[in-house]
């Protein structure tokens, strides 16, 4: 029995080891792709290739593998692991460069802001003050969640922005349609017109969809890129400074102007006081 039990093993292993170095092979040639897709100017097939996430759908979590007798099949495991890291990132830099140039200059609108949010001067950033302010009625303004739209509107082509995140607790960020709901009852999910991921409880991070779609990040995002592409549907989402792909919503149909969307979340005794920011786009050809 114990034999028996050891040439299972050994069979299983070496089919693994088989499968890492296939895997590996087919790494090192969708790299020689990447290489020539960087230097593509067709960026609609660019983005429809990562958006399908045609480069890593196929690939196995190898850092789960647990092999044990074997000193070799650990040599092929631990490369294999880093090259699917460092493909998955190259590729989504070389995504990142083609979506910023799509860059817009977004600034805050005062009007729709809920009464509990202090905006800058220049309309670059949103805190939630603690404090609900009496302003005079404007059915602009976003009342029951405390966000704020951006002014400018989009109804056609692509568009990028970027958000720092950096100290928050709690914050959504995303494009909202112009028409949304600002008085009464809603779900910030897409058939209420919201395109949005959160973070709340300081590690926590969500989609807004029905049902919330539960997100894993590597590391804590910085500094959050959003992408629209409104004849394509598409709205997706980047961790700029690790670039990583966080979430895209994708086949969704869009109509009316589509604003960037705001919500630096509630103060909690200051604990989330720090702003979102607006900041300019980084654009390395």
């Amino acid at each position: 029995m114990m034999e028996k039990q050891q040439k299972a093993a050994e069979k299983q292993e070496e089919e693994l080891i088989e499968e890492l170095e296939q895997e590996i092979t087919e790494l090192k040639m969708r790299n020689t792709e990447l290489e020539q897709l960087s230097h593509t100017e067709d960026h609609l097939h660019l983005l429809q290739i990562y958006s399908s996430q045609g480069f890593t759908r196929n690939t196995r979590n190898w850092s789960e593998i647990s092999m044990k007798t074997d000193q070799s099949q650990e040599t092929l495991r631990k490369p294999l692991t880093q090259l699917q890291y460092t493909l998955q990132k190259k590729f989504t830099q070389t995504v990142l460069k083609r979506m910023q140039q799509y860059a817009v200059d977004v600034t805050l609108d005062p009007d729709t802001a809920h009464p509990a949010l202090i905006l800058s001067d220049d309309g670059k950033q949103v805190r939630n003050g603690g404090i609900w302010q009496m302003l005079s009625y404007n059915p602009k303004r976003c009342e029951p969640c405390s966000g704020v739209l951006g002014k400018e509107g989009f109804s056609s082509g692509r568009f990028y922005f970027e958000v720092q995140v950096k100290g928050k607790t709690d914050w959504s960020v995303g494009v909202v349609r112009e028409s949304i709901n600002r008085k009464g009852v809603f779900t910030m999910s897409p058939s209420d017109g919201f395109w949005t991921v959160i973070m709340k409880n300081e590690n926590e991070y969500w989609a807004y969809a029905i049902p919330p779609f539960s997100l894993c990040a590597r590391v804590k995002p910085q500094r959050v890129g959003v992408f629209v592409d409104y004849e394509e549907g598409l709205v997706s989402f980047y961790d700029v400074e690790s670039s990583s792909h966080i979430y895209s919503f994708t086949g969704q149909s869009f109509t009316g102007k589509l604003h960037p969307y705001f919500c630096p979340g509630f103060n909690y005794g200051g604990k989330n006081s720090t702003p979102l920011i607006i900041t300019r786009v980084k654009y390395n050809k």
